[in-house]
């Protein structure tokens, strides 16, 4: 028997039992679709997480004095260390893998007002090199920048919460607030941010100065926090321990003591958050892979039922010559051709389910008072990688879903399978 009698054959079969045919592949399309749709949802889950952690900071490194814990240079231990604003410019001459870099200076609870409206936010004082290092976006106006900085402006970039609750649908650029009693102008407003990780207050709720015109309002010479960047990530390790070589000379502490000086990386932590993301991947593979193989079994019971449908007929062929082999591969490609229809059926079902859906809640709640509500939700997205693996999982198991079967069928013996009733 030539191959084209075969897929003629498969295909006269596959006709005569159409119902039985669209329903397994409509079972074996359900399966796939399922799959599709949950790895859509693992995908857009360890994006919406790794965005909303990475908000605070690409590659952000915070360093903040501490107390000695070893003797150095007959300096005792238990000594308070703070750093000071001269640190921040030694280490941006004397580390080279030092990137971007700025002092930061926290005064909270200071009161804000525009017109009637008041409220209590944290203001933090920063150079305009803190835009780069924390992936603050502007939604309108401008960054600060060094002329700002250097005449002591009296400028301000509100926090997104921040300029709604002071001036609601009005835009805030160009305006002015009070602080603690002060006239400053408003240059600008961030764009709306999903911080899954912060510090002190999250960004949407702060008021940004100029560091030097944090002046106004407490002493600039001691620095809460110096924030910074290595000039690539590749040097981060390298650039830590420079950083805490040179902290250690300009302190005299020992650069062993990790406790005079804390400096703690986030980006430690994206493999936490990497790792939630994977584990739930896997889990929603084997979910998905569980109803595949579900499916997968109809197929076999329906191959089975095939074989003993035409027992009389596989006797028959196999009474004329006809060869193992044959019908081995006109009950496999019968068993392929099932489930490549429900392969195709089940990619178009999967994407139209994601595109439907658009996204899903997840961390939407945590950012409401933000108005950040979008960027905690999660965007499904189908990709390739799912479609390639889903479709040929499911080949794979209409492979071995048929295999069985049309073993039996090629093992028959002709004189039982021709009695058979």
């Amino acid at each position: 028997m030539h191959w084209s009698e075969i897929f003629r054959e498969t295909a006269a079969s596959l006709q005569f039992h159409r119902r039985r045919t669209v329903l397994t592949v409509l079972s074996l399309a359900w399966g796939l679709a399922c799959f599709v749709i949950l790895m859509s949802y693992g995908d857009g889950f360890g994006r919406a997480m790794s965005d909303s952690f990475t908000a605070i900071g690409q590659d952000l490194i915070l360093t903040f004095g501490g107390q000695t814990s070893l003797q150095a240079g007959g300096m005792r231990s238990g000594r308070r260390i703070q750093l000071e604003l001269a640190d921040v410019a030694a280490l941006r001459e004397s580390v080279s893998l030092v990137g971007p870099m700025s002092p930061e200076a926290f005064r909270g609870g200071m009161t804000v007002s525009r017109g009637t409206r008041e409220n209590s936010y944290q203001t933090r004082g920063v150079w305009p090199e803190y835009q780069s290092i924390r992936n603050i976006r502007m939604a309108s106006g401008r960054w600060f920048n060094h002329d700002d900085t250097q005449r002591r402006e009296r400028v301000a970039v509100l926090g997104s919460q921040t300029a709604f609750e002071l001036f609601s649908a009005i835009p805030p650029a160009g305006e002015e607030i009070t602080l603690n009693g002060l006239r400053f102008t408003v240059i600008g407003v961030l764009e709306s941010k999903g911080q899954l990780a912060s510090y002190n207050a999250p960004d949407n709720m702060c008021v940004f100065i100029p560091f030097e015109t944090m002046s106004l309002f407490r002493d600039i010479r001691y620095v809460d926090i110096i924030v910074w960047s290595p000039v690539t990530p590749a040097v981060r390790t390298e650039a830590i321990r420079q950083v805490r070589a040179a902290l250690a000379g300009l302190h005299r502490y020992s650069p062993a003591d990790e406790k005079a000086v804390e400096i703690l990386a986030f980006n430690k932590f994206m493999r936490i958050v990497d790792g939630m993301g994977i584990a739930l991947k896997v889990l929603l593979a084997f979910i998905g892979l569980l109803t595949l193989a579900i499916g997968g079994i109809g197929l076999a019971n329906i191959m089975f039922a095939a074989v003993m449908d035409r027992t009389r007929e596989i006797g028959m062929l196999k009474a004329i010559g006809g060869r193992r082999r044959t019908i081995l591969a006109q009950f496999l490609i019968e068993a392929l051709a099932i489930v490549g229809a429900g392969a195709l059926l089940g990619v178009l079902l999967g994407a139209a389910a994601t595109w439907a859906l658009g996204s899903m809640p997840l961390l939407g709640p945590l950012f409401k008072r933000s108005g950040a509500v979008d960027a905690g939700r999660v965007h499904l997205h189908v990709s390739t990688v799912s479609l390639v693996v889903s479709t040929g999982v499911l080949l794979l198991i209409g492979l071995v879903a048929g295999m069985a079967p049309a073993i039996q069928a090629s093992r028959l013996d002709p004189v039982e399978a021709l009695r058979y009733e």
